[in-house]
């Protein structure tokens, strides 16, 4: 089992930054891909940022690039999203996640099979 927490999520206005972390803990490996996702209400999960094993990989959901980066610390096993230039719509729990498969750098929430319980961001206009 793995287990995935999240944290740094708050009130930040419009513009601001924040940055989230995962800790992962359990039968943990570098070897698994990182995904960051993101729910609004009455909106599907979506996906927002990941990141490959060694670092080498990352991807973005286009309304992210630029503004947010996604970076990992395997020696401490943790994953990061650095959130910049925070708008409104990027109002969300924040959910991340581990990939099913090593190795693959999937955008679809079918390609993690272990999630955290989210932290909550709310930017204000």
């Amino acid at each position: 089992q793995v287990q995935l927490v999240e944290s740094g999520g708050g009130l930040v206005q419009a513009g601001g930054s924040l940055r989230l972390s995962c800790a992962a803990s359990g039968r943990t490996s570098s070897s698994y891909t990182m995904g960051w996702f993101r729910q609004a209400p009455g909106k599907e999960r979506e996906f927002v940022a990941a990141i490959s094993w060694g670092g080498g990989s990352t991807r973005y959901t286009d309304s992210v690039k630029a503004r947010f980066t996604i970076s990992r610390d395997n020696a401490k096993n943790t994953v990061y999203l650095q959130m910049n230039s925070l708008k409104p719509e990027d109002t969300a729990v924040y959910y991340c996640a581990r990939s099913r498969l090593p190795g693959v750098v999937s955008t679809s929430k079918g390609g993690y099979d272990y999630w955290g319980q989210g932290t909550q961001v709310t930017v204000s206009s």
